[in-house]
């Protein structure tokens, strides 16, 4: 009877070992899928960064052909990959790449002047770094051409976007915040600028 009771004692824990053995495969296999899941979305993530800065939006007092209402933004490439991007849109519209309406140019020198309006759209459009003093002069940062398809960025480097007339944006909308977006074809950048008055 004592021989009876041991057998069904080591039957029973040669089947708690095997359950308990089962279910730690199982947690380990899922943590292992789950951390090859997370790294190959984190690796690619990291590869794509952009970094969007000195944003405008500009609103004449007096809109005229010569001086529309503008958005501006200094875009860096931080990544480790080259970027297309296929999309800008101002508070949710987009801007057409039509050749008239988006304005970009890879920089020339490193951007630590803000960004000013330009007014002009006769091509091609001259981005200057301001520098202070009683006369303004400036140094040229890149040279402006019109966009009819996406934008290439490279890795490392810093584009100027211009948009001339944005729409949806108005005089009304002076001293508002809007947003502007920047899209790829893995992620979109978003970022938010007051709407100012440009008095000439």
């Amino acid at each position: 009877m004592h021989m009876k009771n041991i057998l069904k004692n080591r039957t029973a824990l040669s089947t708690v070992v095997t359950t308990l053995i089962i279910l730690v495969v199982s947690v380990l296999l899922a943590g292992v899928v789950t951390y090859f899941a997370i790294n190959v979305t984190s690796t690619r993530v990291q590869e794509e960064s952009l970094q969007l800065s000195m944003l405008h939006v500009w609103v004449p007092q007096t809109a005229g052909a010569g001086t529309p209402t503008e958005a501006a933004f200094l875009i860096i490439n931080t990544g480790g990959r080259d970027v297309v991007i296929n999309k800008v849109t101002v508070r949710g519209q987009q801007a057409a790449f039509d050749g008239a309406t988006v304005y970009s140019g890879v920089s020339t020198a490193a951007v630590t002047d803000d960004l000013t309006y330009i007014g002009s759209t006769t091509a091609p459009l001259m981005v200057t770094a301001i520098e202070a003093g009683p006369i303004v002069t400036g140094t040229t940062h890149c040279v402006l051409a019109a966009d009819s398809n996406d934008i290439t960025l490279k890795s490392g480097n810093s584009m100027v976007i211009y948009i001339v007339g944005p729409d949806s944006v108005t005089i009304n909308d002076i001293g508002l915040t809007v947003g502007i977006t920047v899209f790829t074809s893995q992620a979109m950048y978003y970022q938010e600028a007051n709407v100012q008055a440009y008095v000439p």
